[in-house]
């Protein structure tokens, strides 16, 4: 079973915004960032040498503590989006040296598990201070390979590493149980111990945050991961992993690969080594993983592709209304799963809404992430230009309205007008999948019963969002939308102390929280017989 390239299916989520109009969602510990006027005033060329000189812009794999180049010489572009420029070339791999990682992974695994897990915290608290103390670089690094705004990129390396901090905690927490007994010469036990080795396969446009988010609880049980990122945006990844080696992670514990998709996938998949397969991106991948980790049975956590509705009753406080659903539609300029995809409006205030918004939204201004003020950076490449292109054609087809925007920016490249499109129906491929881009479609609703019904006639699970200022009706639909994330009077939701990740055709399980830690336990029950001789 092979998974299809990354290049056309990978996605994910991420949940923390840039500067300006998000200004706010900015974690407050770290609100003193260093002078953007730095960064502006430096061309690529100069970052990217100021990078290489800070050891942090990697260019080969890590499988078993060393870098590494593909054992044929192949290499892959990595380009900033923003300008079209190589920022450098990574290696691209395949089977052969994802066997190596694998195996790596796997001796790595029959010493780190067997640390304490007060051992294994006090690495991971350094990794989190490593992060932490390179998080001006570490952005820099996600900017200039994935495009978002730089303070946005700063928000993500918190985020990211609040993961390792918090599984850091975690770690010497994962409790087994004492179960009493029926019969009196037996005692009962239960224990949690690591799954194994991990394979982890994260998307491009949060690549810091995704890969900590599944790292962190794996590292912080004993387990140890082959990672594969994708192919966009690697340098983070390898930056990452750079900082974990200085932390004292052992060789082994954490390895890297990239290249091609299907190669990299089908190796994981097919190796009884590996005993868990954890993936951020599109459902038709997952869906493809989950087939192929069947062969050898292996655990699963799939965090897959969203619809979410942003629900706006007639009772809601439309200034509220207006910040959340902007945070929840425009953050990562709409990459992300959790994105507000579907902007359901009660017909008593659409008007003022629409109004309100589209005056919110023509106030964002797009360009390259570095520049001051830039809140939405381009699209990530020609493809999903084109993706949102044909999606705006559609309704505008069947009788959408565009209320702001509707075309390529003037910057040209990968750049699109933040939109807004007015009279959305259900039936508009805008309505029944993820756009993934900056285009917020306004649909309208009566009653409250159509509001849920146009809500879950998705086989999407992830995010929804509803603003009211009803305490029962927030209780109520709360409990009637299939969902496995919802924000009330809220567009930013996602926190590492929660449980992440959805339901139906949205993914299996759940990431971050002290529920996060489950998905890479095994549990075994001991029975302890003869409990009452001499």
């Amino acid at each position: 079973m092979t998974i299809i390239s990354a290049r056309m299916a990978v996605r994910s989520c991420k949940h923390l915004c840039a500067r300006g109009v998000f200004s706010h969602y900015l974690p407050s510990m770290h609100a003193a960032s260093p002078p953007l006027s730095r960064q502006i005033s430096m061309d690529a060329q100069t970052l990217t040498a100021r990078l290489k000189e800070s050891g942090l812009l990697r260019s080969q794999a890590l499988i078993g503590g060393k870098w590494s180049d593909a054992y044929d010489g192949k290499t892959i572009k990595v380009h900033n989006p923003a300008t079209g420029e190589v920022i450098t070339e990574v290696p691209c791999m395949g089977s052969n040296e994802t066997k190596d990682a694998i195996s790596s992974a796997y001796d790595a695994f029959k010493s780190w598990s067997k640390q304490t897990a007060a051992a294994r915290s006090r690495h991971l608290r350094k990794w989190y201070d490593l992060l932490i103390a390179h998080r001006e670089e570490l952005g820099q690094l996600i900017t200039l390979e994935q495009g978002k705004p730089f303070q946005e990129a700063m928000g993500e390396v918190t985020y990211g590493a609040n993961f390792i901090e918090f599984f850091a905690e975690e770690a010497k927490r994962v409790y087994g149980d004492i179960i009493p007994s029926p019969l009196a010469d037996r005692r009962l036990f239960v224990l949690k111990q690591p799954v194994g080795v991990v394979g982890a396969i994260t998307p491009w446009n949060f690549p810091l945050a995704m890969i900590t988010r599944k790292v962190g609880p794996a590292l912080a049980c004993g387990c140890t991961v082959v990672i594969k990122p994708s192919e966009f945006t690697p340098l983070t990844a390898l930056a990452a992993a750079e900082l974990a080696l200085q932390a004292g992670i052992p060789p082994g514990a954490v390895n890297v690969v990239m290249g091609n998709s299907s190669d990299i996938g089908d190796t994981l998949l097919a190796s009884p080594e590996v005993r868990k397969i954890t993936f951020t991106g599109s459902t038709a991948v997952g869906k493809k993983l989950m087939a192929g980790a069947s062969a050898t049975v292996k655990k699963v956590s799939l965090e897959l592709g969203g619809n979410a509705p942003c629900i706006v009753f007639d009772d809601a406080d439309v200034d509220v209304a207006v910040k959340g659903a902007l945070g929840a539609k425009f953050r990562n300029s709409g990459q992300t799963c959790v994105c507000a995809n579907r902007i359901i409006v009660q017909e008593g205030i659409y008007e003022k809404f629409a109004n309100a918004f589209s005056k919110a939204v023509q106030n964002l201004q797009v360009g390259n992430g570095f520049t001051e003020g830039v809140t939405q950076g381009p699209l990530i490449n020609e493809a999903a230009l084109h993706k949102v292109e044909s999606f705006v054609q559609d309704a505008l087809s069947k009788g959408a309205k565009v209320l702001l925007g509707g075309k390529i920016h003037s910057l040209g490249r990968t750049f699109y007008e933040p939109t807004v499109l007015g009279d959305v129906k259900s039936e508009m491929l805008i309505s029944r999948e993820e756009v993934f881009g900056p285009v917020a479609p306004l649909l309208r609703f009566r009653t409250e019963d159509e509001a849920i019904h146009i809500a879950n006639d998705t086989n999407a699970g992830l995010a929804a969002y509803i603003f009211t200022n009803n305490v029962q009706r927030s209780w109520r639909v709360t409990e009637a939308l299939e969902y496995g994330l919802v924000g009330v009077n809220e567009g930013i939701i996602s926190t590492e102390v929660a449980p992440f990740g959805g339901v139906k055709q949205s993914g299996l399980g759940r990431e971050g929280s002290k529920y996060g830690i489950d998905e890479y336990l095994e549990m075994k029950y001991v029975c302890l017989g003869n409990m009452m001789g001499n």
